[in-house]
């Protein structure tokens, strides 16, 4: 297999940009403990910044899709990075809560066209038997920023502030924006859509009521309220149930993020394997998504074992939840015409960042009241196995939108 080296080059570029985004997104939880000590943030507080982001995210998310599919994968996706860098370095001036949420607010309305805009980078550059690794690969950009977040956060809080952080991390994000603007370029072909594709462009609305559509939804909806929880509040956990500091953050806190960068790039790999070795899109998309699921429960034994072992379960949740995650981003590209990926992207991660942002609530409200951790992690051990039924139940047999039209047309 030939690989084109400017596709991948741009490949390259997104995941770093997804490293970014998931770097600036995991500052604020990874120094959390630092900024207490300048503004007093409760459970419940803290489970609202969360939120905060998460709701603007999943709203700009749907919105960002749209907006891609518009003005286009170049300009879009810098004006996405440059907003939420903005919105990053504002963090640094917050003197009280209520900034906090304001800058929280503005960083996921500016990153939710980063998953849409990656997702329309490989439906523009990738056939199809490529397509998965390649988003493997960008959303191990998500293992990237939050690998290197803990150290990284642990080194600036030693040399000073943490508010230094958040300058650093808008620094990197307008200077990937501006690098974007000089070296991205659309392959000619998709300048001049294939008309036939192109006939089937089909209208936003439409895709609200597609069967397929809303289970693609619904099922990142459940998988991705598991996903944020984890996401936001490991290093919360080991502060403040296994008593860590930010020198033992710093030290170990990365270990899943980086089992989630290897469960990106393998999902991505064994499915597009799968497909080169003869196998239909349908089998080699839904089998590895089962594989990812059933990875998943392993988070509910946490609260139960020592504290070596519960890094082992998160880093196996980890891995099984950023290989499902790569694929199900994947499924766009596969079944719909390339003027509709950013807008049906879009959707799915709306699902996803507002499940998020409802799970947040609930577990600060929880957690405030007296539930323990083991009542969370018993919900979210459960949640990819009962979205991998829906998908089985409303994605019927995925093909490609050339041999497809007649479905997506009718919006099914």
């Amino acid at each position: 297999m030939r690989l084109d080296s400017k596709p991948w080059f741009f490949i390259a570029l997104v995941t770093v940009a997804i490293g970014i985004s998931y770097f600036d997104r995991q500052a604020l939880p990874v120094a959390i403990s630092a900024i207490q000590r300048n503004i007093p943030i409760s459970d419940a507080q803290f489970a609202l910044l969360q939120a905060a982001f998460l709701a603007t995210y999943a709203l700009l998310y749907a919105g960002g899709g749209k907006f891609l599919d518009t003005i286009g994968t170049k300009v879009g996706f810098a004006i996405s990075m440059a907003w939420w860098s903005v919105a990053c370095a504002l963090h640094g001036f917050a003197r009280g809560l209520p900034l906090l949420v304001l800058a929280r607010l503005l960083l996921g309305m500016g990153e939710g066209a980063a998953f849409p805009a990656a997702t329309r980078v490989v439906a523009e550059w990738l056939p199809t038997n490529q397509r998965a690794t390649a988003m493997g690969i960008i959303n191990a950009g998500t293992a990237l920023g939050s690998v290197l977040a803990p150290p990284l956060i642990g080194l600036i809080l030693l040399l000073g502030s943490w508010r230094y952080i958040f300058f650093f991390a808008a620094a990197l994000g307008l200077t990937w924006a501006a690098g974007w603007l000089v070296v991205y370029r659309q392959p000619a072909e998709v300048a001049l859509l294939d008309p036939v594709i192109e006939a089937a462009r089909i209208p936003w609305l439409q895709l609200l009521s597609s069967r397929r559509v809303l289970g693609m939804v619904g099922a990142k909806f459940l998988s991705d309220s598991a996903w944020f929880f984890c996401l936001f509040w490991l290093p919360k956990y080991l502060y403040d149930a296994r008593g860590f500091d930010i020198k033992h953050v710093s030290y170990f806190a990365w270990i899943p993020y980086a089992a989630s960068g290897l469960g990106s790039f393998a999902g991505g790999w064994f499915s597009s394997y799968l497909l080169r070795s003869g196998r239909s899109l349908n089998f080699s998309r839904k089998l590895p998504l089962g594989l990812s699921a059933a990875l998943m429960p392993a988070v509910i034994l946490v609260p139960h074992v020592s504290v070596s072992f519960a890094l082992l379960l998160f880093s196996i949740a980890f891995f099984g939840q950023q290989s499902w995650s790569g694929l199900i981003m994947t499924l766009p590209t596969d079944v719909f015409p390339l003027s509709s990926v950013g807008s049906v992207a879009g959707l799915i991660g709306f699902g996803g960042a507002l499940g998020g942002a409802i799970f947040n609530l609930a577990a600060g409200q929880l957690l405030t009241y007296g539930a323990g951790y083991g009542t969370l992690f018993a919900v979210v051990g459960s949640l990819h196995t009962i979205a991998f039924a829906i998908l089985l139940c409303t994605s019927g047999v995925l093909r490609p939108p050339a041999t497809n039209l007649e479905v997506i047309a009718a919006g099914i």
